[in-house]
């Protein structure tokens, strides 16, 4: 395996493995409870309750499959796409909020997406490589 291959199974694997527990431990912690602690965040702005609330309560779950489909590198293109969706989510709601700082960390994690789904040529060591390439 060529070191660019290596590089891109650690960083996939990397990522995959932060969503994963992004939203896992958010679930064993208990998805409504988290959901009730972000829709009582988003209160003074003007989306609606309910909105933030099925959103928040949906939202663990999504990381949880986007980790766990990088982790096994299967469906990876749309893995990466939908966490880069995830991640320009986030970022509205951050900003809504005014949070900047942390609108830097969103940040480094669509730059990850970029950079994988960029180099996709380079996944190695996943399901969608024994299956063969689909565009």
């Amino acid at each position: 395996m060529t070191p660019a291959r290596q590089a891109y199974v650690l960083l996939r694997l990397a990522i995959g493995m932060s969503m994963f527990l992004h939203g896992a431990t958010r679930i064993g912690a208990g998805a409504d409870r988290f959901a009730l602690t972000v829709t009582h965040e988003f209160q003074a702005t003007f989306l609606p309750a309910g909105l933030v609330h099925g959103y928040a309560l949906a939202l663990p779950f999504v990381e949880c499959l986007i980790g766990l489909l990088l982790l096994l590198g299967w469906l990876t293109r749309g893995a990466l796409v939908l966490g880069g969706l995830t991640m320009i989510s986030l970022i509205f709601g951050t900003a809504l909020r005014s949070e900047w700082n942390t609108i830097g960390l969103q940040l480094i994690y669509a730059a990850v997406f970029y950079l994988l789904l960029s180099r996709l040529e380079d996944n190695a060591f996943a399901l969608d490589c024994v299956r063969g390439p689909r565009d």
